[in-house]
Protein backbone atom coordinates (compact mmCIF):
# COMPACT_ATOMS: atom_id res chain seq x y z
CA UNK A 1 0.00 0.00 0.00
CA UNK A 2 2.64 2.44 0.60
CA UNK A 3 5.30 0.91 -1.90
CA UNK A 4 5.39 4.29 -3.85
CA UNK A 5 7.31 5.26 -0.66
CA UNK A 6 10.41 3.69 -1.70
CA UNK A 7 11.25 2.63 -5.30
CA UNK A 8 14.61 1.62 -4.16
CA UNK A 9 13.09 -1.24 -3.24
CA UNK A 10 11.87 -3.40 -0.07
CA UNK A 11 14.04 -4.46 3.45
CA UNK A 12 12.42 -6.89 5.68
CA UNK A 13 13.91 -7.72 9.14
CA UNK A 14 12.55 -10.59 11.61
CA UNK A 15 14.51 -10.18 14.75
CA UNK A 16 13.06 -11.03 18.81
CA UNK A 17 9.69 -12.35 17.71
CA UNK A 18 8.90 -9.06 15.81
CA UNK A 19 8.86 -8.49 11.96
CA UNK A 20 9.85 -4.69 10.43
CA UNK A 21 9.84 -3.70 7.10
CA UNK A 22 10.37 -0.55 5.34
CA UNK A 23 10.34 0.69 1.36
CA UNK A 24 13.40 2.66 0.86
CA UNK A 25 13.95 5.87 -1.11
CA UNK A 26 16.55 6.22 -4.01
CA UNK A 27 19.66 7.22 -2.72
CA UNK A 28 19.42 5.46 0.54
CA UNK A 29 21.26 2.49 0.57
CA UNK A 30 22.14 2.20 4.34
CA UNK A 31 18.47 0.99 4.21
CA UNK A 32 18.80 -2.27 2.42
CA UNK A 33 21.70 -3.39 5.08
CA UNK A 34 20.94 -7.44 5.01
CA UNK A 35 22.81 -7.26 8.42
CA UNK A 36 19.90 -9.50 10.61
CA UNK A 37 21.75 -7.77 13.76
CA UNK A 38 20.48 -4.46 12.49
CA UNK A 39 16.38 -4.42 14.24
CA UNK A 40 15.71 -0.91 13.23
CA UNK A 41 14.08 0.80 10.54
CA UNK A 42 13.79 4.54 9.78
CA UNK A 43 11.95 6.81 7.64
CA UNK A 44 13.39 9.71 7.48
CA UNK A 45 17.24 11.60 8.19
CA UNK A 46 19.38 11.53 10.95
CA UNK A 47 22.14 13.54 10.20
CA UNK A 48 23.91 13.41 13.62
CA UNK A 49 24.00 9.25 13.44
CA UNK A 50 27.62 9.15 14.24
CA UNK A 51 27.82 11.57 16.73
CA UNK A 52 24.57 9.47 18.99
CA UNK A 53 26.67 6.47 18.72
CA UNK A 54 30.12 6.38 18.31
CA UNK A 55 31.43 3.74 16.07
CA UNK A 56 28.40 3.31 14.32
CA UNK A 57 28.53 2.82 10.75
CA UNK A 58 25.59 3.46 9.74
CA UNK A 59 22.61 5.23 10.50
CA UNK A 60 20.50 2.02 11.13
CA UNK A 61 23.32 0.83 13.16
CA UNK A 62 23.70 4.06 15.18
CA UNK A 63 19.36 3.93 16.03
CA UNK A 64 19.86 0.29 16.98
CA UNK A 65 23.11 0.33 19.32
CA UNK A 66 22.21 3.94 20.84
CA UNK A 67 18.85 2.23 21.73
CA UNK A 68 20.76 -0.81 23.10
CA UNK A 69 22.65 0.84 25.62
CA UNK A 70 21.29 4.10 26.68
CA UNK A 71 17.51 3.37 26.23
CA UNK A 72 14.41 5.53 24.77
CA UNK A 73 16.17 8.84 26.28
CA UNK A 74 19.12 8.51 22.91
CA UNK A 75 15.66 10.40 20.71
CA UNK A 76 15.97 13.47 22.79
CA UNK A 77 19.96 13.56 20.65
CA UNK A 78 18.18 13.31 17.54
CA UNK A 79 19.08 16.07 15.11
CA UNK A 80 17.05 15.64 12.03
CA UNK A 81 13.08 14.73 10.85
CA UNK A 82 12.61 10.66 11.47
CA UNK A 83 10.12 8.23 12.27
CA UNK A 84 11.57 5.05 13.33
CA UNK A 85 11.34 1.50 15.08
CA UNK A 86 13.28 -0.38 16.80
CA UNK A 87 12.79 -4.13 17.63
CA UNK A 88 14.43 -5.50 20.73
CA UNK A 89 13.47 -8.67 23.13
CA UNK A 90 11.20 -6.35 25.36
CA UNK A 91 9.36 -5.31 22.04
CA UNK A 92 8.79 -2.65 19.71
CA UNK A 93 10.26 1.06 20.34
CA UNK A 94 8.58 3.47 17.98
CA UNK A 95 9.30 7.66 17.66
CA UNK A 96 8.66 10.79 15.61
CA UNK A 97 10.20 13.37 15.24
CA UNK A 98 9.13 17.12 17.45
CA UNK A 99 7.75 18.84 14.41
CA UNK A 100 6.46 15.82 12.45
CA UNK A 101 7.63 16.23 9.49
CA UNK A 102 8.04 12.35 8.83
CA UNK A 103 4.41 10.82 9.20
CA UNK A 104 3.69 8.10 11.50
CA UNK A 105 0.19 6.19 12.31
CA UNK A 106 -0.07 2.73 14.61
CA UNK A 107 -2.44 0.56 16.29
CA UNK A 108 -1.64 -0.98 20.00
CA UNK A 109 -4.94 -3.17 20.46
CA UNK A 110 -2.36 -6.44 21.92
CA UNK A 111 0.22 -5.44 19.52
CA UNK A 112 1.82 -2.58 17.96
CA UNK A 113 1.45 -2.03 14.28
CA UNK A 114 2.84 0.76 12.59
CA UNK A 115 3.10 2.36 8.98
CA UNK A 116 4.15 5.78 7.50
CA UNK A 117 0.60 6.38 6.35
CA UNK A 118 -2.87 5.50 7.14
CA UNK A 119 -3.77 3.37 4.37
CA UNK A 120 -0.80 0.66 5.52
CA UNK A 121 -2.54 -0.41 8.16
CA UNK A 122 -6.44 0.81 7.45
CA UNK A 123 -6.34 -2.02 4.49
CA UNK A 124 -4.93 -4.54 7.00
CA UNK A 125 -8.53 -3.72 8.60
CA UNK A 126 -7.40 -1.67 11.63
CA UNK A 127 -8.16 1.05 12.60
CA UNK A 128 -5.29 3.39 12.93
CA UNK A 129 -4.31 6.34 15.00
CA UNK A 130 -1.56 9.10 14.05
CA UNK A 131 1.66 8.59 16.53
CA UNK A 132 1.88 12.23 18.09
CA UNK A 133 5.17 14.14 17.04
CA UNK A 134 7.75 14.53 19.57
CA UNK A 135 6.87 11.04 21.60
CA UNK A 136 8.36 7.83 21.74
CA UNK A 137 6.75 4.81 22.74
CA UNK A 138 8.69 2.26 24.68
CA UNK A 139 7.75 -1.42 25.85
CA UNK A 140 8.21 -0.27 29.51
CA UNK A 141 7.58 3.70 29.61
CA UNK A 142 4.53 3.82 27.37
CA UNK A 143 4.01 6.56 25.16
CA UNK A 144 5.79 9.32 26.89
CA UNK A 145 6.52 13.38 25.38
CA UNK A 146 10.34 13.78 24.94
CA UNK A 147 10.00 17.18 23.02
CA UNK A 148 7.30 20.01 23.11
CA UNK A 149 7.81 22.74 20.83
CA UNK A 150 7.24 25.96 22.91
CA UNK A 151 7.92 29.88 23.99
CA UNK A 152 10.91 30.58 24.76
CA UNK A 153 12.32 33.68 26.33
CA UNK A 154 13.59 36.02 23.59
CA UNK A 155 17.30 36.59 22.65
CA UNK A 156 18.60 40.45 23.50
CA UNK A 157 20.66 40.86 20.14
CA UNK A 158 20.04 43.74 17.33
CA UNK A 159 18.20 43.29 14.50
CA UNK A 160 21.48 43.22 12.49
CA UNK A 161 22.92 40.40 14.97
CA UNK A 162 19.63 38.45 14.51
CA UNK A 163 19.73 38.14 10.69
CA UNK A 164 23.60 37.32 10.74
CA UNK A 165 22.87 34.16 12.76
CA UNK A 166 19.54 33.43 11.15
CA UNK A 167 21.01 33.34 8.03
CA UNK A 168 23.72 31.18 9.40
CA UNK A 169 21.48 28.76 10.88
CA UNK A 170 20.17 28.55 7.41
CA UNK A 171 22.87 27.71 5.42
CA UNK A 172 23.75 25.04 7.72
CA UNK A 173 20.56 23.31 7.70
CA UNK A 174 20.91 23.30 3.91
CA UNK A 175 24.36 22.07 3.94
CA UNK A 176 22.55 19.13 5.89
CA UNK A 177 20.49 18.52 2.88
CA UNK A 178 22.62 19.01 -0.36
CA UNK A 179 24.57 16.38 -1.15
CA UNK A 180 26.70 15.22 -4.10
CA UNK A 181 24.60 15.28 -7.34
CA UNK A 182 21.73 17.91 -8.02
CA UNK A 183 19.29 18.86 -6.31
CA UNK A 184 15.56 20.36 -6.77
CA UNK A 185 13.80 23.09 -5.78
CA UNK A 186 9.96 23.80 -5.24
CA UNK A 187 10.06 27.37 -6.29
CA UNK A 188 6.89 29.11 -6.09
CA UNK A 189 8.83 32.39 -6.64
CA UNK A 190 7.48 33.68 -2.59
CA UNK A 191 9.88 34.36 -0.11
CA UNK A 192 10.12 30.90 1.37
CA UNK A 193 11.34 29.15 -1.34
CA UNK A 194 12.98 31.63 -2.97
CA UNK A 195 15.64 31.70 -0.20
CA UNK A 196 16.02 28.13 -0.44
CA UNK A 197 16.80 27.87 -3.53
CA UNK A 198 19.18 30.79 -3.74
CA UNK A 199 20.78 29.72 -0.82
CA UNK A 200 21.33 26.04 -1.99
CA UNK A 201 22.41 27.36 -4.88
CA UNK A 202 25.33 29.27 -3.59
CA UNK A 203 26.20 25.80 -2.30
CA UNK A 204 26.13 23.92 -5.65
CA UNK A 205 25.69 24.18 -9.36
CA UNK A 206 22.94 21.43 -9.88
CA UNK A 207 20.11 23.15 -8.10
CA UNK A 208 16.96 22.59 -10.91
CA UNK A 209 13.59 24.55 -9.60
CA UNK A 210 10.24 23.55 -10.30
CA UNK A 211 6.72 25.31 -10.34
CA UNK A 212 3.29 24.61 -11.45
CA UNK A 213 0.30 26.57 -11.98
CA UNK A 214 -2.54 27.70 -14.56
CA UNK A 215 -2.09 30.10 -17.23
CA UNK A 216 -1.04 33.41 -16.32
CA UNK A 217 -1.07 32.23 -12.59
CA UNK A 218 1.44 34.62 -10.27
CA UNK A 219 4.09 31.96 -9.28
CA UNK A 220 4.85 30.92 -12.56
CA UNK A 221 6.44 34.49 -13.36
CA UNK A 222 8.16 34.91 -10.03
CA UNK A 223 9.56 31.80 -9.97
CA UNK A 224 11.28 32.73 -13.52
CA UNK A 225 12.39 35.88 -12.53
CA UNK A 226 14.04 34.11 -9.44
CA UNK A 227 15.45 31.15 -11.36
CA UNK A 228 16.93 33.36 -13.75
CA UNK A 229 18.36 35.52 -10.82
CA UNK A 230 19.95 32.70 -9.21
CA UNK A 231 21.11 30.64 -11.71
CA UNK A 232 18.59 27.40 -11.64
CA UNK A 233 18.07 24.98 -14.08
CA UNK A 234 14.12 25.92 -14.14
CA UNK A 235 11.33 23.88 -15.13
CA UNK A 236 7.45 24.31 -15.37
CA UNK A 237 4.84 23.03 -15.79
CA UNK A 238 1.41 24.75 -17.09
CA UNK A 239 -2.07 23.02 -15.83
CA UNK A 240 -5.55 23.24 -17.64
CA UNK A 241 -8.38 23.86 -15.26
CA UNK A 242 -9.63 19.47 -16.47
CA UNK A 243 -5.94 18.49 -15.64
CA UNK A 244 -6.70 19.81 -12.26
CA UNK A 245 -9.92 18.01 -11.60
CA UNK A 246 -8.37 14.88 -13.09
CA UNK A 247 -5.56 15.03 -10.34
CA UNK A 248 -8.17 15.06 -7.21
CA UNK A 249 -8.60 11.36 -7.13
CA UNK A 250 -5.17 10.32 -7.56
CA UNK A 251 -3.97 13.82 -4.86
CA UNK A 252 -6.74 12.34 -2.12
CA UNK A 253 -5.57 8.94 -2.54
CA UNK A 254 -2.02 10.04 -1.54
CA UNK A 255 -2.96 12.57 0.89
CA UNK A 256 -5.31 10.97 3.52
CA UNK A 257 -7.66 14.01 3.59
CA UNK A 258 -10.43 16.12 2.81
CA UNK A 259 -9.60 19.51 4.66
CA UNK A 260 -10.40 21.99 1.79
CA UNK A 261 -7.92 24.16 2.05
CA UNK A 262 -4.94 21.32 2.09
CA UNK A 263 -6.27 19.31 -0.68
CA UNK A 264 -6.56 22.58 -3.12
CA UNK A 265 -2.89 23.51 -1.89
CA UNK A 266 -1.76 20.03 -2.40
CA UNK A 267 -3.11 19.69 -6.30
CA UNK A 268 -0.40 22.34 -7.15
CA UNK A 269 1.96 20.52 -4.73
CA UNK A 270 1.02 17.18 -6.47
CA UNK A 271 1.59 18.30 -10.30
CA UNK A 272 4.72 20.02 -9.38
CA UNK A 273 5.85 16.62 -7.48
CA UNK A 274 5.34 15.07 -10.85
CA UNK A 275 7.53 17.38 -12.52
CA UNK A 276 10.53 17.53 -10.06
CA UNK A 277 10.39 13.51 -9.57
CA UNK A 278 11.45 13.43 -13.51
CA UNK A 279 14.68 15.36 -12.90
CA UNK A 280 15.77 14.81 -9.70
CA UNK A 281 14.90 12.18 -6.39
CA UNK A 282 15.51 15.19 -3.34
CA UNK A 283 13.72 18.75 -3.48
CA UNK A 284 13.56 21.59 -1.14
CA UNK A 285 10.30 23.31 0.29
CA UNK A 286 10.07 26.15 2.03
CA UNK A 287 7.39 24.91 4.12
CA UNK A 288 7.65 26.06 8.06
CA UNK A 289 8.81 29.90 7.40
CA UNK A 290 5.37 31.29 7.85
CA UNK A 291 5.23 29.42 11.11
CA UNK A 292 8.12 30.35 12.99
CA UNK A 293 8.43 33.78 11.43
CA UNK A 294 4.44 35.29 11.38
CA UNK A 295 4.13 35.00 8.08
CA UNK A 296 0.38 35.15 7.77
CA UNK A 297 -1.79 37.94 7.52
CA UNK A 298 -4.46 37.34 10.05
CA UNK A 299 -1.75 37.67 12.44
CA UNK A 300 -1.59 41.52 11.94
CA UNK A 301 -5.08 41.38 14.00
CA UNK A 302 -3.78 39.75 16.97
CA UNK A 303 -2.48 42.03 20.09
CA UNK A 304 1.26 41.34 19.99
CA UNK A 305 0.85 39.64 23.37
CA UNK A 306 -0.64 36.79 21.71
CA UNK A 307 1.62 35.90 18.78
CA UNK A 308 4.15 34.11 20.58
CA UNK A 309 1.40 31.44 21.21
CA UNK A 310 -0.36 31.80 18.67
CA UNK A 311 3.09 30.75 16.45
CA UNK A 312 3.52 28.06 18.92
CA UNK A 313 -0.23 26.86 18.11
CA UNK A 314 0.26 26.87 14.04
CA UNK A 315 3.62 25.27 14.26
CA UNK A 316 2.35 22.51 16.83
CA UNK A 317 -0.77 22.39 13.95
CA UNK A 318 1.71 21.70 10.67
CA UNK A 319 2.13 17.59 11.46
CA UNK A 320 -1.33 16.16 9.55
CA UNK A 321 -1.89 19.23 7.48
CA UNK A 322 1.00 21.12 5.54
CA UNK A 323 3.59 18.68 6.36
CA UNK A 324 1.22 16.37 5.45
CA UNK A 325 0.72 17.50 2.24
CA UNK A 326 5.02 18.10 1.74
CA UNK A 327 5.51 14.09 2.57
CA UNK A 328 2.56 13.24 0.26
CA UNK A 329 3.20 15.17 -2.54
CA UNK A 330 7.08 13.79 -2.61
CA UNK A 331 6.98 10.62 -1.29
CA UNK A 332 3.47 9.79 -3.35
CA UNK A 333 5.57 10.13 -6.21
CA UNK A 334 9.60 8.72 -5.29
CA UNK A 335 10.94 11.91 -3.75
CA UNK A 336 12.56 13.43 -0.86
CA UNK A 337 11.28 16.63 0.11
CA UNK A 338 13.97 18.36 2.62
CA UNK A 339 12.35 21.50 5.09
CA UNK A 340 15.02 23.20 6.38
CA UNK A 341 13.47 25.92 7.76
CA UNK A 342 12.46 23.03 10.42
CA UNK A 343 15.62 21.93 10.91
CA UNK A 344 16.08 21.74 14.47
CA UNK A 345 18.69 24.32 14.81
CA UNK A 346 16.42 26.72 13.14
CA UNK A 347 13.40 26.06 14.83
CA UNK A 348 15.03 26.68 18.00
CA UNK A 349 17.11 29.90 16.79
CA UNK A 350 13.19 31.03 15.63
CA UNK A 351 11.60 30.73 18.57
CA UNK A 352 14.03 32.70 20.45
CA UNK A 353 13.51 35.67 17.81
CA UNK A 354 11.72 38.43 19.31
CA UNK A 355 8.19 38.87 17.79
CA UNK A 356 8.56 42.70 16.89
CA UNK A 357 11.28 41.44 14.36
CA UNK A 358 9.08 38.88 12.84
CA UNK A 359 6.40 40.88 12.64
CA UNK A 360 7.55 44.56 12.37
CA UNK A 361 5.26 47.11 13.27
CA UNK A 362 7.39 49.95 12.66
CA UNK A 363 7.96 49.27 9.02
CA UNK A 364 4.48 49.17 8.18
CA UNK A 365 3.33 45.98 9.72
CA UNK A 366 6.19 43.76 7.44
CA UNK A 367 5.52 40.29 7.85
CA UNK A 368 8.25 37.98 8.47
CA UNK A 369 10.42 41.20 8.29
CA UNK A 370 14.16 39.33 10.19
CA UNK A 371 13.65 36.53 7.52
CA UNK A 372 13.64 39.07 4.95
CA UNK A 373 16.38 40.86 6.35
CA UNK A 374 18.62 37.73 6.55
CA UNK A 375 18.23 37.41 2.77
CA UNK A 376 19.04 40.94 1.65
CA UNK A 377 21.23 40.51 -1.32
CA UNK A 378 20.41 36.64 -2.43
CA UNK A 379 16.80 38.06 -4.46
CA UNK A 380 15.66 41.02 -6.38
CA UNK A 381 13.93 43.18 -3.91
CA UNK A 382 10.13 42.73 -5.18
CA UNK A 383 10.48 39.11 -4.80
CA UNK A 384 12.29 39.56 -1.25
CA UNK A 385 9.50 42.06 -0.37
CA UNK A 386 6.67 40.40 -2.35
CA UNK A 387 3.43 39.79 0.26
CA UNK A 388 2.67 36.04 1.27
CA UNK A 389 0.39 34.20 -0.91
CA UNK A 390 -1.02 30.84 0.04
CA UNK A 391 -0.24 27.96 -2.60
CA UNK A 392 -3.52 27.40 -4.36
CA UNK A 393 -3.88 31.34 -4.52
CA UNK A 394 0.29 31.84 -5.94
CA UNK A 395 -1.13 28.53 -8.58
CA UNK A 396 -4.24 29.93 -9.77
CA UNK A 397 -6.92 26.93 -8.61
CA UNK A 398 -8.69 28.12 -6.46
CA UNK A 399 -11.85 29.91 -8.70
CA UNK A 400 -11.46 26.05 -10.77
CA UNK A 401 -11.73 23.78 -7.66
CA UNK A 402 -14.53 26.06 -5.47
CA UNK A 403 -16.87 26.75 -9.05
CA UNK A 404 -16.54 22.82 -9.76
CA UNK A 405 -17.85 21.99 -5.96
CA UNK A 406 -20.57 25.01 -6.54
CA UNK A 407 -21.92 23.38 -9.94
CA UNK A 408 -21.88 19.69 -8.29
CA UNK A 409 -23.18 20.24 -5.15
CA UNK A 410 -26.43 21.43 -4.24
CA UNK A 411 -27.36 23.68 -1.03
CA UNK A 412 -30.13 21.15 0.20
CA UNK A 413 -27.34 18.06 -0.74
CA UNK A 414 -24.62 20.55 1.53
CA UNK A 415 -26.94 20.74 4.49
CA UNK A 416 -28.06 16.78 4.02
CA UNK A 417 -24.69 15.82 4.11
CA UNK A 418 -21.99 17.92 5.72
CA UNK A 419 -21.82 16.54 9.32
CA UNK A 420 -20.22 13.12 9.12
CA UNK A 421 -20.81 9.93 11.55
CA UNK A 422 -18.41 11.02 13.82
CA UNK A 423 -19.86 14.40 14.17
CA UNK A 424 -16.79 16.42 12.52
CA UNK A 425 -18.42 19.58 10.41
CA UNK A 426 -18.07 20.20 6.98
CA UNK A 427 -17.26 23.51 6.11
CA UNK A 428 -18.15 24.10 2.97
CA UNK A 429 -19.36 22.26 -0.83
CA UNK A 430 -16.05 21.87 -1.46
CA UNK A 431 -14.92 20.14 1.27
CA UNK A 432 -17.82 18.15 0.66
CA UNK A 433 -16.77 17.10 -3.07
CA UNK A 434 -13.18 16.04 -1.42
CA UNK A 435 -14.85 13.91 1.33
CA UNK A 436 -16.90 11.99 -1.37
CA UNK A 437 -13.67 10.88 -3.23
CA UNK A 438 -11.65 10.09 0.16
CA UNK A 439 -14.52 8.00 1.15
CA UNK A 440 -14.17 6.55 -2.33
CA UNK A 441 -10.43 5.04 -1.48
CA UNK A 442 -11.34 4.75 2.54
CA UNK A 443 -15.03 4.40 2.95
CA UNK A 444 -17.03 6.20 5.29
CA UNK A 445 -15.16 6.15 8.64
CA UNK A 446 -16.54 6.27 11.83
CA UNK A 447 -13.47 8.42 13.24
CA UNK A 448 -11.81 10.87 11.12
CA UNK A 449 -10.05 12.57 13.83
CA UNK A 450 -6.44 11.82 12.43
CA UNK A 451 -7.28 13.78 9.33
CA UNK A 452 -6.00 17.51 10.30
CA UNK A 453 -8.13 20.31 9.85
CA UNK A 454 -7.09 24.00 8.38
CA UNK A 455 -6.98 26.80 11.59
CA UNK A 456 -9.51 29.62 10.20
CA UNK A 457 -11.01 27.74 6.90
CA UNK A 458 -13.65 29.48 5.28
CA UNK A 459 -17.13 28.42 6.24
CA UNK A 460 -20.42 28.75 4.47
CA UNK A 461 -22.93 26.71 6.84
Amino acid sequence: AISHRGPNGTRVVEANGITLGQVCPEGREHMMDDDDEVTAVLDGEVYNWHDIQPGATSPLEAIEQAYGEQGSAFVKKIDGHFALAVASSDGVFLARDPVGVVPLYYSSNGSVSFASEFKGLHNLGMTPEEFPPGHYLDPHEGLVQYKEISPVEPVRASARELATELRHVLVTAIAKRVGGGAIGSWLSGGVDSSILAALARRQTSEVKSFVAGLEGAPDLEYARVVADHIGTEHHERIISPKELLELLPEVILHLESFDALLVRSSIANYAVGKLASKHVSTVLSGEGADELFAGYSYLEKLPPSALPNELIDIINRLHNTALQRVDRCSKGLGLIAHVPFLDCDVVSFALSIPMRYKLNRDAGMVEKWILRRAAEGLLPDHVLNRSKAKFWEGAGVKEVLRDHADQTVSDADFRRHCKLPDGTVLNTKEELMYYRVFCEHFGELTDTSFVGRTKGAPMTR
